[in-house]
């Protein structure tokens, strides 16, 4: 051992801490917390835990555990300690792995993981020679712990297994171990055997495929074994296989398929799990397709057999409960929701008409794998309530087969579905209630990718899923919900009357029943699918919107905690959706009252208020002027939260150790304020006069704010400010010029580049306000224009960040030619090719009257480039009058000042372009 020991004070004051730990009272708890918080700073606190795990043998085994667990957590302070400590706590944890007790060895075995993966195996070797020479040990149970601490080192952390120490590599000699331990006599040892080798697979280890014969023929051996969980690892590793060297399986395919599809049925769920994860995995690699394909028949019924709910399943989800909707929800049932991404500024591209930078919405998705954050401490036990209720969300084998079956029908499409027809068929009408939602699954698994081949069967399918909305089990009618929310597209086109009275209409007011249901799962799915339904629908939803209002709005009174987060989500979608129609003051009449109700009743620092707030944002750009009425106190309360959440991140800069603010209710704030300009626009200009602090020296101050989603929503409500009021704005100019120069950056962060998108979005804006060869908007010109030509320039920016840089570049350009024309050659080429595969709209086409102002004012600037600019032109679909006036005077005048080297030029050109211009502009 080393030579550090304890001072008995400092042991004494731990120890009675950790005996403190185990009391029930909270507020006990929270001092304790805070005790153990400040103990880290002390470089010998690792050295006192391990002593305490290690050498305190009169403790009871609970204290020493309870040592050995924030010795786990505090595992990273190893890292700054003195050398004494290191060697201390490295030899107190290997001797604490071989204690009589068996509570002791586990929190040995996971220290031991946490200190390798901080040290890392280089770095503690005898760690590694300790546990492998245990593999030996004639005692069963020290060599499952060796080797159980190992299996989570492998599948932690291989790469840093994966190593090469004093010129020997320690698995060159493990990999063969592991080989022979698949065959002990114990199932737990080769199960760890089976484990530890799969997860070298997709690191591409070199000591590992040396024997890859010798691995797969391992795998083929232990595929029959009497143990499920040895079992299961030999099917994740034939899954890891099949991803990282699938030229390994191939030559064995078919009995390897054979052995995959039997496991698929496996009576141990875990283990058909595992299998059906291969499918998946096929199913995603398009060059494994051909050897996929032949398998159909029979991959696409066994699928579909594993999607119906087992009996455990059942139990866990209480499904059958009928009326539950006047139950309160558990706080435990509210999954943590991320609020506040922000406002990012985008373009559509031609031919996916795909947003630039808005995220989709999220929906409640029927196979998703929505676990919790996996970076979580799993240290602690959940009670059986907990755990009940992370079953429903957790992955699992129905889950698992409905997202393989999605991936096939991407994948075959229609030779999917002829092979399923008959099953599917045979599950849709079937008299067993588990077979057809099952069968309803199928069907919303595979809509994205089989749409054409299915679409003749809708006219069936649509109107039998409406009726299905009347079934009498709940999980029928909620998986209903959520397989015409998949096929809401078809339903929501506007081919003809007939097609809106047969099938648009119908599953529109079957949705909205499915929304005022008594059983929460089914509101839910309703609730969700209603959303997608209104996406699709858009416009085509404005006849409708006195019922759909009225239904939404019962809705308020009649919801839970957690499906009221869903409907603001609808009622948010509903108004992006219809727009403008929301202003008719009946509908307006039947929304505010509810939505201000519960506006009334949530405190500022409610997080339900952050879900109501986005809400709002989306009502008020709709409704417009028709908002007013309600905008005084919406506009105070957004400028109040602000302000707050700008004091607290203060107090939290002065002071590190109290909790960082949560950003979701800055971020908000400013994205609803940004709706109520683009609804109100001058119209707020008494409320943003009188502000108490003032708005707009609130947003100076947002700018600078070390969160990158708060300048993200800071510089979006710059450009709408810019946009709806500009004569108030610009009083605040110079100070925010300041911060967003500063913010143009060619090479930002990840996170920060939603931030630099719209400060480059916004300063355009700023720049048309001003007007043409406005002085003081001059003095930012140059400063602004060399920022923004190195964004355009760097090839590692975001194509978001090139087409945001482009069209600034463009407007600014348009007010001051003679300053940015200099500059044309520099950067005439890629500002063409940032903009040229965007779709027609407004702000393009001022970028581009900008560019051709810059032409006209220095037209050898385009000299070099005009290929890229005769292709930009052309691929404009309808150009504004007076931008196409600008294209045909360039052209001519290029081809009137030298007619020969025009012509020898456009020569050059891809016939596509010398035949647009001919035909468009006659050069």
């Amino acid at each position: 051992m080393s030579s550090w020991t304890p001072q008995p004070a400092g042991l004494q004051e731990i120890l009675h801490t950790i005996h403190e730990s185990t009391t029930t009272s909270a507020t006990v708890q929270r001092s304790i917390t805070e005790k153990l918080n400040q103990f880290t700073r002390a470089p010998e606190y690792i050295a006192y835990l391990a002593y305490i795990l290690s050498n305190l043998t009169q403790e009871e085994d609970r204290i020493r555990t309870i040592a050995g667990y924030l010795l786990k957590n505090n595992a990273r302070l190893i890292l700054s300690a003195p050398i004494e400590v290191v060697e201390f706590v490295k030899a107190a944890v290997l001797n604490a792995f071989n204690d009589s007790s068996t509570m002791i060895r586990n929190a040995a075995s996971q220290d031991i993981v946490a200190f390798l993966g901080v040290l890392e195996p280089r770095n503690w070797a005898e760690c590694l020679q300790h546990l492998f020479i245990a593999l030996d040990s004639a005692d069963l149970d020290r060599q499952e712990a060796a080797f159980n601490a190992l299996e989570k080192a492998c599948e932690d952390y291989p790469r840093k297994m994966d190593i090469d120490i004093n010129g020997t590599r320690p698995l060159d000699v493990m990999i063969p171990k592991f080989l022979a331990l698949s065959e002990h006599t114990s199932a737990k040892m080769r199960a760890h055997a089976v484990a530890c080798l799969s997860y070298f697979v997709p690191i591409n280890c070199q000591s590992l495929f040396v024997h890859i014969d010798a691995f797969i023929a391992c795998l083929f051996k232990r595929a029959s074994d009497e143990d499920p969980s040895v079992r299961r690892h030999v099917c994740q590793a034939l899954v890891l296989l099949l991803a990282a060297r699938p030229e390994k399986l191939m030559p064995e395919m078919s009995n390897v398929a054979q052995y995959m599809l039997f496991s698929t049925k496996d009576k141990h769920e875990n283990v058909a799990l595992e299998a059906c994860e291969f499918w998946l995995t096929f199913a995603e690699d398009q060059e494994l397709a051909p050897y996929l394909h032949p398998l159909l028949d029979q991959v696409g019924p066994t699928l579909l057999d594993c999607m119906v709910y087992g009996e455990d399943d059942l139990l866990w989800l209480e499904g059958d409960v009928e009326d539950n909707a006047a139950v309160p929800d558990k706080e435990t049932d509210i999954k943590p929701r991320h609020y506040g991404g922000g406002k990012g500024h985008g373009f559509e591209r031609e031919g996916n008409g795909e947003e630039g930078s808005e995220a989709p919405k999220q929906k409640i998705g029927s196979y998703g794998q929505e676990l919790l954050d996996s970076d979580e401490e799993d240290d602690y036990d959940l009670d059986d309530e907990d755990f009940a209720d992370e079953m429903t969300t957790e992955w699992n084998l129905r889950k698992c087969a409905a997202a393989a079956l999605d991936v096939l029908a991407v994948r075959f499409s229609g030779d999917l579905l002829r092979v399923l027809l008959g099953p599917l068929k045979e599950k849709l009408w079937s008299q067993d209630w588990l077979q057809r939602e099952s069968g309803i699954l199928a069907l919303g698994a595979m809509a994205e990718g089989c749409i054409e081949a299915i679409e003749p069967h809708l006219p069936t399918l649509i109107p039998y899923l409406i009726n299905t909305l009347s079934d009498p089990k709940p999980l029928v009618r909620s998986i209903t919900c959520w397989t015409l929310g998949r096929y809401a597209s078809w339903c929501t086109q506007p081919k003809s009357e007939e097609h809106k009275t047969q099938y648009f209409i119908p599953t529109m007011e079957g949705l909205l029943r499915m929304v005022l249901d008594n059983n929460k799962r089914v509101q839910e799915a309703g609730c969700s699918a209603f959303a997608t339904l209104e996406e699709d629908a858009g416009p085509e939803l404005a006849p409708y919107l006195e019922p759909v209002l009225r239904n939404l709005v019962v809705a308020f009174d009649k919801y839970q905690h957690k499906n009221m987060l869903i409907l603001y989500d609808a009622v948010g979608t509903l108004a992006d959706a219809v727009g403008r129609a929301l202003q008719n003051p009946v509908y307006v009449d039947i929304l505010m009252p509810p939505l201000t109700n519960r506006w009334s009743k949530l405190k500022d620092d409610d997080e339900d208020l952050i879900p109501l707030l986005e809400c709002l944002a989306s009502v008020t750009i709709a409704m417009g002027p028709a908002f007013l009425p309600y905008a005084g106190p919406v506009f105070e309360r957004c400028n109040n939260i602000i302000h707050q959440a700008l004091l607290q991140y203060q107090q939290y800069q002065q002071n590190p150790d109290l909790d960082e603010p949560d950003k979701a209710f800055l971020v908000v704030a400013l994205d609803l304020l940004s709706g109520l300009i683009q609804g109100l626009g001058m119209s707020l200009e008494p409320l943003i006069n009188t502000s108490q602090p003032n708005l707009l020296s609130l947003l100076t101050v947002c700018l600078k704010h070390p969160q990158a989603p708060v300048r993200q929503s800071a510089y979006a409500l710059v450009g709408d400010l810019a946009m709806g009021c500009f004569p108030l704005l610009r009083p605040a100019m110079p100070g925010i010029m300041q911060e967003l120069i500063l913010q143009l950056d060619p090479e930002p962060k990840f996170e920060f580049v939603s931030a630099s998108n719209n400060a480059a979005w916004s300063v355009g804006e700023v720049a048309l306000r001003y007007g043409r060869d406005e002085p003081e908007f001059q003095q930012w010109v140059n400063p602004l224009i060399q920022r923004l030509i190195p964004i355009l320039l760097h090839p590692k920016a975001p194509r978001s960040l090139h087409e945001n840089a482009a069209v600034s570049i463009g407007r600014i350009g348009l007010m001051h030619p003679g300053l940015v024309a200099p500059h044309l050659p520099e950067f005439a080429q890629a500002w063409c090719q940032a903009l040229y595969e965007i779709r027609d709209n407004e702000e393009k086409d001022s970028a581009f009257r900008g560019l051709c102002t810059l032409v006209q004012t220095n037209p050898g600037g385009m000299a070099k480039s005009l290929l890229w600019f005769c292709n930009s032109i052309i691929r404009w679909n309808h150009p504004s009058p007076e931008l196409n006036n600008m294209f045909q005077s360039l052209l001519q005048g290029f081809k009137q000042h030298d007619e020969v080297g025009w012509a020898a030029q456009v020569a050059s050109f891809p016939p596509v372009i010398q035949e647009r211009l001919a035909t468009r502009y006659g050069v």
